[in-house]
């Protein structure tokens, strides 16, 4: 079951903030009846214990309410469930992902308010899977609105052009990606973004030609063979868009029983 943690914390920052103003407004306005009559009464003005409610929204409510910006307009965590996108991201990697790199967006409505960038060529982004928006996905940006993807050979194509590609040698893998040993890692040039893929000739190779319409995006894994992502299921409407992941801040691989401190702080390219 999913926990869409976001509309909770919206919830908790409008109850707790409505019961502490609502009781500030009423107690203010008892004060200024006690004063005004026979003088001052107690020390709070009435004399009334602040109810337990109160005193937990009054707690709460500033410490759910910068969680809330934080993880809606600055950076939001993320854990790899997957190996779709090795060797670049591994399973229990947890990454941090820029929520304003694609435009600030109010949450919960996902409705962009502010504009601050647009996605490129190469960039690893998390956006809500299009066929089931309450799961998150994380793939490479390959393809732009415009663009005319293919993918041959194990090679990508943008609008005919073919991605560089050096080979790297054999992958060796760790912890629960032990699996993907023997892979074949290549590096792969995406414009500006040098990244490597991993490639397993003798598998099942989706080959193909897409041509991504405006508005959208086409998206790919590092683990080339072993990745559901555009080539099966379409694009990634703009709106579904979450941010870009730049960087790695723990790794804890616990099926594989693997806790990688040499991971930790590394950029995510």
């Amino acid at each position: 079951m999913n926990i869409d943690l976001e509309l909770i914390l919206v919830i908790g920052v409008v109850v707790t903030g409505v019961i502490w103003f609502a009781y500030a407004l009423r107690h203010r306005r008892r004060y200024a009846e006690a004063t005004a009559g026979e003088g001052r009464v107690g020390a709070a003005g009435t004399g009334d214990r602040m109810p337990w409610y109160v005193e937990y929204s009054r707690s709460f409510f500033p410490v759910l309410l910068i969680v809330l910006v934080l993880r809606s307009f600055i950076a939001e965590p993320f854990r790899i469930p997957s190996g779709s996108m090795m060797p670049t991201l591994l399973v229990g990697d947890f990454i941090l992902v820029n929520k304003f790199a694609y435009g600030v967006r109010l949450p919960v409505l996902n409705a962009k308010i502010i504009e601050t960038g647009e996605p490129a060529r190469g960039d690893v982004a998390v956006f809500r899977f299009p066929n089931n928006p309450s799961d998150d996905y994380i793939k490479r940006i390959v393809g732009l609105p415009g663009d005319r993807i293919s993918y041959e050979n194990r090679v990508l194509y943008i609008n005919g052009e073919p991605m560089k590609q050096s080979a790297e040698g054999a992958y060796t893998g760790v912890g629960t990606g032990k699996v993907m040993t023997g892979a074949e890692v290549r590096a792969e040039h995406i414009e500006d973004v040098n990244h490597e893929i991993l490639v397993q000739p003798g598998r099942f190779n989706m080959r193909g030609e897409w041509f991504v319409p405006e508005g959208h995006y086409f998206v790919m894994g590092d683990n080339r063979d072993n990745s559901n992502d555009s080539r099966f299921w379409g694009f990634v409407p703009e709106e579904n868009l979450v941010g870009k992941a730049f960087i790695i801040w723990l790794n804890w691989d616990i099926n594989g029983k693997v806790f990688d401190v040499g991971r930790i702080g590394n950029a995510i390219d």
